[in-house]
C-alpha cells in the first residue's frame, strides 16, 4: 500500500475544518504568562493565517469537544483517556474555548470534535486541519499547521492507518495495543494486505484470535463518517472499494451511550 504523500488536484478545497481542541491547547499553553486578550488575539491570528493565507480558503468551520463521549462506555481493557485525569489544563483554557465559540466554533456533544470533522469531511471536498495523526484514517485533503504539511490520504492509505492503530493502540487516549508493536512492526504485519478484510484478519491473527480486543480498539479508534456510526468488522468478502457491500457495517450507538459526568466532558 502506498505511503502518505502529496497529491495534485485541479480543485483544492475552499473550506477548512479546524480541530479547535488542538488550537485551544497549543495557544493557551503558549500564552500562560499573557493576558486573556493576547491569548485570544493569538488564536484568532493563527486561525486566520491557516485559513486565508496558508490554505487560501474562503471560509472555515471550527469544532470543539463538549459533553459526553460514547467511547467511555465502550472501553473495557483500560479507561478511555484515563491517563489524562491529572493533566493540568492551561490557565486560559475555558476562556479561550468561550472566545472561539463567539467566533462561531461548534461544540460537539456525545462524541468528539474529531468525529464531527470526519463526518463532514466525508460529505465533500474539505481541508482537515489538525496535528492529530488519528485523522490519517480519513480520506481527503489534510493540513498539519505545525509542520506546514499539506497532503492527501487515499481510501487505501486511510484503511492502513486505521488498522495500524488497532495494532499499536494510542497512548494519548489510553487505548492499549499489542505489547511491543509499534508502527514498524505493524507495517510488517499488514504489508501483504490489499483488502480491508485482509487487514482485519491480520489484526485478529496478531491478537491471537481475540476478536473482542480487536473490535474494542476498532470502535474506540474509528472516526465516524455518519451520525451515530459504530464500527464493526468488515464482511468476509469486503474490499477497500466496498464492492461486496457497504464499506463498513453501521450500527447505532444509542443502546450503549450515556453521557459521562460533566467532569469528563471537555477532555481534548
Amino acid at each position: 500500500m502506498p505511503s502518505k504523500k502529496m497529491m495534485t488536484s485541479s480543485e483544492l478545497p475552499k473550506l477548512a475544518l479546524i480541530d479547535a481542541d488542538v488550537i485551544v491547547y497549543r495557544v493557551a499553553f503558549a500564552s500562560e504568562e499573557e493576558t486573556e486578550e493576547i491569548c485570544f488575539a493569538r488564536a484568532k491570528e493563527l486561525i486566520f493565517e491557516i485559513v486565508y493565507t496558508e490554505l487560501n480558503c474562503d471560509d472555515y468551520k471550527a469544532y470543539l469537544t463538549g459533553a459526553g463521549n460514547f467511547r467511555y462506555m465502550v472501553a473495557k481493557t483500560a479507561p478511555y483517556k484515563g491517563n489524562r485525569k491529572d493533566i493540568a489544563r492551561p490557565k486560559h483554557y475555558e476562556a479561550l474555548r468561550a472566545y472561539l465559540q463567539r467566533l462561531g466554533a461548534e461544540v460537539i456533544e456525545g462524541q468528539e470534535a474529531d468525529d464531527a470533522i470526519a463526518t463532514k469531511a466525508t460529505e465533500g471536498n474539505y481541508w482537515i486541519v489538525s496535528i492529530d495523526k488519528d485523522f490519517d484514517q480519513v480520506p481527503g485533503w489534510h493540513y498539519n499547521f505545525v509542520k506546514k504539511e499539506k497532503y492527501y490520504v487515499t481510501e487505501e492509505q486511510g484503511i492502513r492507518s486505521f488498522y495500524t492503530q488497532i495494532l499499536t493502540g494510542d497512548r494519548v487516549d489510553n487505548i492499549i495495543g499489542l505489547k511491543g508493536i509499534g508502527p514498524v512492526k505493524a507495517e510488517k504485519i499488514l504489508q501483504d494486505c490489499t483488502t480491508e478484510r485482509e487487514h482485519y484478519d491480520a489484526c485478529v491473527k496478531a491478537y491471537d484470535g481475540d476478536i473482542e480486543r480487536v473490535t474494542e480498539n476498532g470502535v474506540l479508534l474509528w472516526l465516524r463518517r455518519h451520525p451515530n456510526q459504530l464500527w464493526l468488522p468488515p464482511l468476509p468478502l469486503q474490499d477497500s472499494t466496498g464492492q461486496s457491500g457497504t464499506l463498513r457495517d453501521l450500527a447505532n450507538t444509542d443502546s450503549v451511550t450515556q453521557a459521562p459526568k460533566k467532569s469528563e466532558s471537555k477532555q481534548e
